[in-house]
């Protein structure tokens, strides 16, 4: 095979899957604790005893409290991080100004710890040195393990947080929307969306689609049955 028929295949068989800007974790941290959050509730006052209304308006206020907390968490936390990544750049803007050797011979040994030759090390770090903008960049990724240009995105995280809440948070009432009573079959379809939720989860990781939608069935059982059978003591309790 020559080079142009080898790069024509490796552009066709390596494309990755945009997993930065901070929508695949709040997504899916969305997603699962939308699901786990309203199987529980539902689990809960359902054990107690709670007719469908009760469990529906129960249900609803769980989704609409969790939904913005989750986006406003979401948006804080991601912009608190971006702030601290600025500030860490403004402090090795000042370190290149004050102290420029000091930071090449830090720049040059780490490329010597990943194993470049000692002259090809100073070359490379020369020549990025010679851009300031540049040499920033390098050093920042070189020393913090982070990019400046591919920060995440606050309202990318809060919306994709906040709408796969929702969205996970309703799966489990379907049934009750639609005029079941039936605890039973809100939890059974709960149970489903978190398999499903696994599973589509596990297409960005090395994870096999019915371990990751297994995983996620687990979890989700145990935060019901811890709240079926609180609800089910206080239920008996009250009464």
């Amino acid at each position: 095979m020559d080079d142009a028929a080898e790069l024509a295949e490796h552009q066709d068989d390596h494309r990755h899957r945009d997993v930065s800007g901070g929508w695949l974790r709040a997504a899916t941290f969305g997603a699962m604790d939308g699901l786990v959050t309203s199987i529980a509730l539902l689990a809960g006052v359902g054990g107690g005893g709670a007719d469908r209304e009760v469990i529906i308006l129960t249900g609803m206020a769980g989704l609409v409290a969790g939904a913005f907390s989750m986006a406003l968490g979401e948006f804080a936390s991601v912009g608190t991080q971006n702030e601290a990544v600025d500030a860490e750049a403004a402090l090795e803007r000042r370190e290149l100004a004050r102290h420029p050797r000091a930071e090449r011979a830090e720049l040059v040994a780490r490329y010597r710890e990943m194993g470049l030759t000692e002259e090809t090390a100073n070359r490379v770090a020369d020549e990025i040195d010679a851009d300031p903008e540049v040499a920033l960049r390098v050093h920042v990724t070189q020393e913090l393990g982070v990019s400046l240009d591919d920060k995440p995105s606050p309202w990318v995280a809060a919306g994709s947080s906040f709408a796969c809440f929702a969205i996970g948070g309703i799966i489990p009432l379907l049934s009750f929307l639609f005029g079941s009573s039936s605890l039973l079959l809100g939890l059974g379809i709960g149970a489903v969306g978190l398999f499903v939720a696994g599973a589509l989860s596990s297409r960005f990781t090395i994870r096999t689609w019915w371990s990751g939608g297994l995983r996620q069935l687990l979890f989700g059982a145990i935060a019901a049955g811890a709240t079926y059978l609180v609800g089910t003591l206080i239920g008996v309790g009250v009464s």
